[in-house]
């Protein structure tokens, strides 16, 4: 078997970010009661141990109601729609004919503390790879936990309130508070900081949830940010690459778009995205750069963008959901999650239909449209961060 050799940058050693002052750190989650099954402990393996099958499963994060093949999609993509809150044998069975690489919790998912971690401890029990476990867990608006009525967490006012002190050990002890209950929680990622400037007053969708309007702090506070939650044992995923913070469209019901050039982006967007050197994930969002590019391509499908992302050889690079209306109003969920996938990107978030879109991909590695070595590469680095997090 071929030797997997880590790259230089999963050799870096997970570093403590400054503590905040004290008196200034929220106090810590509840324990949540044990779960009776256990996660698995064994690191993942590289990618020529899997099956062609297993490669491109590890592939997706998807929410757990698509393990339920009876829901139609409309109803797993609905917020306000009743969630699947425990595994079932059916799952199971599911996760043995899709073995994908992790799952995203929902508030519709949570019901109360002790059911999130059995829910949590199940998933990764039924397996054969550790699952990355992730949720929208940002502070303020966005915080699938803090904000449950079940859950008695600490709860940020959002990130631009944090940002405003102006001490990056705010949004480090934030980072720390946040990722802390998530581990007792059975999550290993984060799908958080926030690492957009928000330069567009009529922006409909980040607003508070980025930590400035000035680019050099929300780059030193979105870096403290992710520092303190890896210093808790989570993945921190910035988002939404190339920034979303200027733009006047919601990418979950439109294509969100920037007008900036290179040089504008460079200056200003993509500076938090640069700022932290620790291991992270980054989240490209559904937003076109035309005077970059030239055309109306979402940055999840555009070469030209993902390759802007900062070492982006050693970068988990993460889709946003494939199932918003930005990317289903023009693409079907093969085309997606293909087109996601020639672009660069390693993780295919929620498509809009995992059997349609993993067929799609299992096809296109079968006809050579993606190579061996291009779905390896992406494997690879997929499993390599689950060693430094999910094992």
């Amino acid at each position: 078997m071929k030797r997997l050799l880590l790259p230089a940058l999963l050799l870096t050693t997970l570093t403590a970010c400054t503590a905040a002052p004290a008196g200034t750190l929220p106090a810590a989650a509840p324990t949540p009661t044990p779960a009776s099954t256990p996660a698995p402990t064994a690191a993942p393996a590289p990618a020529d141990a899997l099956t062609q099958e297993e490669k491109i499963g590890q592939l997706f994060i998807i929410r757990p109601d698509a393990l339920d093949l009876t829901l139609p999609q409309e109803t797993i993509n609905d917020a306000k729609a009743d969630g699947v809150t425990m595994l079932t044998d059916a799952m199971r069975e599911t996760l043995q004919a899709y073995p994908v690489g992790g799952i995203c919790q929902f508030g519709k998912n949570i019901t109360d503390p002790e059911q999130l971690a059995q829910f949590n401890a199940d998933l990764q029990a039924a397996s054969r790879t550790p699952l990355f476990i992730a949720v929208d867990e940002e502070g303020g608006a966005v915080a699938r936990l803090a904000n449950h009525p079940a859950f008695d967490l600490p709860q940020y006012e959002s990130a631009a309130a944090v940002g405003a002190s102006g001490d990056p050990a705010d949004a480090c002890a934030m980072g720390q508070t946040i990722g802390a209950y998530l581990k007792e929680y059975g999550f290993n990622m984060d799908f958080a900081p926030d690492a957009d400037v928000n330069t567009n007053p009529d922006n409909p969708i980040i607003g508070t949830r980025a930590f400035s309007s000035d680019a050099a702090t929300a780059a030193e506070m979105a870096a403290a940010a992710a520092d303190g939650l890896r210093t808790s044992g989570i993945l921190p995923t910035l988002k939404h690459f190339p920034g979303h913070g200027d733009t006047a469209e919601d990418s979950h019901t439109a294509l969100a778009v920037t007008y900036k050039t290179l040089d504008e982006l460079q200056a200003c967007e993509l500076l938090p995205f640069a700022a932290d050197t620790g291991l992270h994930a980054v989240m490209v969002g559904h937003i076109a750069a035309p005077n970059v590019t030239g055309d109306g391509t979402p940055a999840t499908l555009s070469p030209q963008l993902v390759a802007l992302i900062p070492d982006a050889e050693n970068t988990l690079i993460v889709t946003d959901s494939l199932a918003m209306d930005a990317i289903t109003a023009a693409y079907t969920p093969g085309e997606a999650a293909v087109q996601a996938l020639q672009a660069g990107c390693d993780v295919l978030l929620m498509p809009n239909s995992l059997p349609e879109a993993y067929a799609a991909v299992l096809e296109a590695v079968q006809n050579g449209t993606i190579s061996e070595e291009r779905l390896d590469r992406s494997v690879n680095k997929i499993l390599l961060y689950k060693q430094q997090f999910a094992s």
